[in-house]
C-alpha cells in the first residue's frame, strides 16, 4: 500500500467534503432571503442520506462487480468483505508500469463525497418552492437509480463507457450532465416558481455567493486532482489546468455580459468560475494549457449565453443549473474529444458524444419518472400559501434573519412564538 498516495486521496476528499457546504452558501446567497436556509439544507442534507446509501449499497452498485455493463453487483453491501488491508488501484504507476496500491477505504470515501454532491448541485434548480421531506425522499431515489448506475458505466472496469474509452477524468458526465440534466427533468416536472418572469427574484446576499465560489473553487483542487488517485505529473497537470480554465471562464463570462448587458457582475465573475470548473473537470488531465484556456473561454461566452435560455424556452431553472453544469458539462465532455493530446480526434469526438447523450437520456427519463411518481403521491411541490410565505419558515420553522430587531422585538435565532412575541410587544409598548 502506497502511503503517500493514500495520504493525497484522503486529503483530497476533504476538500470534495468542503464542496457541498461551499455549494449551499453559493446557492443561498443567490435567492430570497425567505428561503436561504431551505436552500442550504437541500445541500447540506445530502451529506447525510448519500454517505449511508454509500456504504449500505452504493458503492458495491457502483464499483464492485459488473452485471450486464451497466450496473455493479452486491458483492460489496454494506463493505462487506473490506478491511484496513484491502487496496484498490491508482492510476499512478511505479518504474515496472505497475499501478500504485491505495487504501480502499479512501477511495471509498473520496468516491462517496463525488455521489454526495451531485444530487446537492441539482437543488439550485428548485429553489423556493419544493417540500422538504419530499426533497429528502427524491435525493435516496435519484442516487441510487440514476447516480449509482451511471457512475458504474463511466468509471468501473466493465461499464460500458468505460470499456469504450469514454474520457472522464473527474466527472463531466458521471456528475454534471448527470446532475444538470436531472435538474432540468425535475424542473419540468415541479413548475414553476410563482412570479417567474414577473417578480424580481434577485440574489439577496452576494457576498454570500463569492464565499461559496470561493469555497467551491478551493475544494475543486480535490476534486479534479484527487481523481488521478495518486501524486505524479498528470496530477499535478490537472491542478493546474482546473486553476487555468476557470481563470478563462472568468474573463469570457464578463466579456460577453458587459457586450450583451453593459455590465461586470460579480454574479457573472462567480457563475463564470463554476463554469469553467466544471468543463475542465472531464478534460483537464488530458489538454495542455493551452486546451484548457480554450475550454474555460468557451465554457464561459456559452454558459453565459445559456442560462438565458430558460425566460425564452419557459423552464424554471432557479439557479441557473441546466445553464452552468449541463452546458458546461457538454463542452468540457465534447472539446476533450479534439483537445486531448494523446487521443484526440473524430473517433474520440464520437466516444465523447456517445458518453454524454447517453447519459443525458437515461437520466432524463429517470428523473422525470421519480419526480412524477413523487408529485403525484407525497406531493413534491409546496403549498401555494407556503411559497409566498417562505419556504424557510412553513419547511423549517426557521428564518435566516431576524427583521424584527430594528423594531425593539425579540431578537432570536429561530422563530419567535406567538405568546412570547405577544409578551415583548407589551413590554415594549409599556
Amino acid at each position: 500500500m502506497n502511503g503517500t498516495d493514500t495520504g493525497f486521496v484522503l486529503i483530497s476528499a476533504a476538500l470534495v467534503m468542503v464542496m457541498t457546504p461551499g455549494l449551499a452558501l453559493f446557492y443561498g446567497g443567490m435567492v430570497r432571503a425567505k428561503s436561504v436556509l431551505n436552500m442550504l439544507m437541500m445541500s447540506f442534507i445530502s451529506l447525510g442520506i448519500v454517505s449511508i446509501l454509500w456504504v449500505l449499497f452504493g458503492y458495491s452498485l457502483a464499483f464492485s462487480g459488473d452485471v450486464g455493463h451497466f450496473i455493479g453487483n452486491f458483492d460489496a453491501i454494506g463493505l462487506k468483505g473490506i478491511d484496513f488491508t484491502s487496496t484498490v488501484d491508482s492510476f499512478v504507476t511505479n518504474a515496472k508500469g505497475e499501478p500504485h496500491k491505495i487504501a480502499a477505504f479512501s477511495f471509498i470515501l473520496f468516491q462517496m463525497l463525488f455521489a454526495v454532491i451531485t444530487p446537492a448541485l441539482m437543488s439550485g434548480a428548485l429553489a423556493d418552492r419544493v417540500k422538504f421531506s419530499a426533497w429528502m425522499v427524491f435525493v435516496a431515489l435519484w442516487v441510487t437509480l440514476a447516480y449509482f448506475p451511471v457512475a458504474h458505466w463511466v468509471w468501473a472496469p466493465g461499464g460500458w463507457l468505460f470499456d469504450m474509452g469514454v474520457i472522464d477524468f473527474a466527472g463531466g458526465t458521471a456528475v454534471h450532465i448527470n446532475a444538470g440534466i436531472g435538474a432540468l427533468a425535475a424542473v419540468l416536472v415541479v413548475g414553476k416558481r410563482i412570479g417567474f418572469k414577473k417578480d424580481p427574484m434577485r440574489p439577496h446576499s452576494l457576498p454570500l455567493v463569492l464565499i461559496g465560489t470561493a469555497l467551491l473553487w478551493f475544494g475543486w483542487f480535490g476534486f479534479n486532482a484527487g481523481s488521478w488517485l495518486g501524486v505524479d505529473g498528470t496530477t499535478a497537470r490537472m491542478a493546474l489546468n482546473t486553476q487555468i480554465a476557470t481563470a478563462a471562464a472568468i474573463i469570457g463570462w464578463l466579456i460577453y455580459e458587459r457586450i450583451r448587458h453593459g455590465a461586470f457582475t460579480t454574479l457573472g465573475a462567480c457563475s463564470g468560475a463554476v463554469a469553467g470548473l466544471v468543463a475542465i473537470t472531464p478534460s483537464g488531465g488530458h489538454v495542455n494549457a493551452f486546451g484548457a484556456i480554450l475550454i474555460g473561454v468557451v465554457a464561459g461566452v456559452v454558459c453565459s449565453w445559456a442560462v438565458s435560455l430558460k425566460y425564452k424556452l419557459g423552464y424554471d431553472d432557479s439557479l441557473d443549473v441546466v445553464g452552468v453544469h449541463l452546458v458546461g458539462g457538454v463542452i468540457g465532455t465534447l472539446m476533450v474529444g479534439f483537445l486531448a493530446t494523446e487521443a484526440g480526434g473524430w473517433d474520440q469526438f464520437g466516444k465523447q458524444a456517445t458518453g454524454a447523450f447517453s447519459v443525458m437520456g437515461y437520466t432524463f427519463v429517470v428523473t422525470w419518472i421519480i419526480a412524477f411518481a413523487i408529485q403525484k403521491t407525497i406531493g413534491f411541490r409546496a403549498s401555494e400559501e407556503d411559497e409566498v410565505t417562505g419556504v424557510d419558515q412553513t419547511q423549517h420553522a426557521e428564518t435566516a434573519y431576524d427583521f424584527s430587531s430594528a423594531a425593539g422585538s425579540h431578537i432570536s435565532s429561530g422563530v419567535t412564538s406567538p405568546v412570547a412575541a405577544a409578551t415583548q410587544s407589551k413590554k415594549v409598548e409599556a
